[in-house]
């Protein structure tokens, strides 16, 4: 591919394509099992090179390599195969794998650099965790990396290394309990939104997040940007994030309208802290009626996927039909969180302070519509949508203590921005079927047993005649 590089130190002096040549075969069969992997259902037919850093020689006990490859694949409904998407790879190297690494084992190479090698996912490993620590301390460059930091904050060596076990479309690493690296696996050039939001609502005071402290980039694309990598921000020790709480509360058969009321003050406080940091628009009659069109064509593609979707697809349809005839339009549209659940939000145990954490969006969304301005109640209906996932995890029903968190949420949101989204009904009709419709699509794809919590959903919002 044109966009390859080779940076020096590559394995044992030789090119990049001849490493990804010889790990291409192990790669096409491990990198679809893993979560991230974008591609579900879709064969890997090759693989295309856009960098290789050695991070740690491969002779090392144990070596490192960095590497962006993108993933050639071939999807059942598409004509030709596709270019693929850019995945992060960091690869440890060693002579004997030891058994508490097993899991991690991509393959041993039969031929190559790596040829008798065991290659294996290097995040699982503590040890190669502390060397991208290491780098992280220090601004600079290694190869086709780029490593930047906040210098008003200090990053000990040798912090502790753990991989956090949650299923996750990225990985992340805690060192020492004091902070937490989000390394992206499916990347794309351009600005991170989990970089850009943080930092700006940071600046602007806003007590909800914590700052970047360090991150990385690098592999400069065919597009002419870098992309992002990794980012390592404060660790809020002893938070139990909003998912956890709300099932825990569910099972104790005990209202959690209280911490929903809590948490959309604190969904609030982040609109506002966004709208003072960055550039808000209004979105007239002309703007609202392409919004309405992209949520039209995304139901449609949906469908085209899901046939248990093509039932509900008039009256979906309908939904955005009566959103594009908003007599004043979608109105003030500014940058949101743009994937809020109750698993993006973190709770104090002591001072039950609610924070959001993970500003980088749907990822399966371009990241141009990611960075894009959207009316504030795309993220409530986020979370109204998964307090419907809570109520159904426990495989029940609990449709009185998902209405009281719903009623509690738009309580607490509406007393600290001044507007209840309750006001705008067709308005948070329309971002909650968009948002069902994106959740029936992951489900199909990632989670088929989780199908049925989104169908329900679209159920309800299928028929205009009902409340949301």
């Amino acid at each position: 591919m044109s966009e390859a590089t080779t940076r020096p130190g590559c394995a044992a002096g030789t090119s990049g394509e001849e490493l990804l040549t010889s790990l291409g075969p192990l790669l096409a069969r491990w990198l679809p099992r893993q979560r991230w992997f974008a591609g579900k259902g879709s064969p890997v037919t090759g693989f295309g090179l856009v960098s290789v850093t050695e991070m740690l020689p491969p002779g090392a006990a144990p070596g490192l390599l960095h590497l962006l490859v993108r993933a050639r694949t071939a999807p059942p409904d598409a004509a030709a195969p596709s270019d693929g998407d850019c995945y992060q790879l960091l690869l440890g190297v060693r002579q004997v794998l030891p058994p508490r690494l097993a899991p991690a084992l991509v393959g041993r190479p039969p031929t190559g650099p790596l040829a008798g090698l065991a290659v294996y996912d290097a995040l699982g490993d503590p040890r190669l965790a502390q060397v991208l620590l290491e780098r992280l301390r220090t601004r600079g460059s290694l190869g086709d990396l780029h490593f930047e930091r906040d210098p008003d904050t200090d990053i000990p060596a040798g912090l502790a290394a753990r991989a956090l076990g949650v299923e996750q479309s990225n990985s992340s690493l805690v060192y020492g309990e004091r902070f937490i690296l989000k390394v992206f696996r499916r990347v794309v050039p351009g600005v991170q939104p989990d970089v850009e939001l943080p930092l700006a609502l940071a600046a602007a005071g806003c007590t909800r997040v914590q700052r970047p402290v360090a991150w990385y980039g690098g592999g400069g694309s065919t597009e002419g940007e870098p992309y992002v990598l990794g980012v390592l921000q404060p660790f809020l020790a002893g938070a139990a994030d909003g998912w956890e709480l709300a099932l825990g509360t569910l099972a104790a058969g005990r209202d959690f309208a209280a911490e929903a009321r809590e948490l959309g003050r604190a969904t609030a406080e982040v609109h506002l802290s966004l709208a003072e940091a960055l550039p808000s628009v209004t979105l007239g009659r002309a703007q609202t009626a392409a919004v309405a069109d992209a949520m039209l064509g995304r139901l449609a593609a949906a469908a085209a996927v899901v046939p248990a979707l093509r039932p509900y697809a008039d009256g979906l349809g309908a939904v955005f039909r009566e959103l594009a005839q908003l007599p004043g339009g979608l109105g003030p549209a500014q940058r949101v969180h743009g994937d809020l659940h109750l698993g993006q939000c973190l709770r104090a145990s002591a001072t039950g302070h609610w924070s959001l954490v993970d500003f980088e969006g749907e990822p399966a969304r371009p990241l141009a519509e990611r960075r894009r301005a959207h009316p504030p109640v795309r993220d409530v209906a986020g979370m109204l949508r998964s307090f419907d996932y809570a109520a159904r995890a426990l495989g029940r029903t609990a449709s009185r203590w998902e209405r009281a968190c719903r009623e509690g949420f738009c309580d607490g949101y509406g007393s600290a921005s001044g507007r209840d989204p309750r006001a705008d009904p067709v308005l948070l009709r329309a971002y909650e079927t968009d948002k069902a419709i994106y959740e029936v699509l992951y489900e199909s794809r990632h989670r088929p047993s989780w199908l049925p919590v989104p169908l329900s959903a679209i159920h309800r919002l299928a028929d205009t005649g009902s409340n949301p």
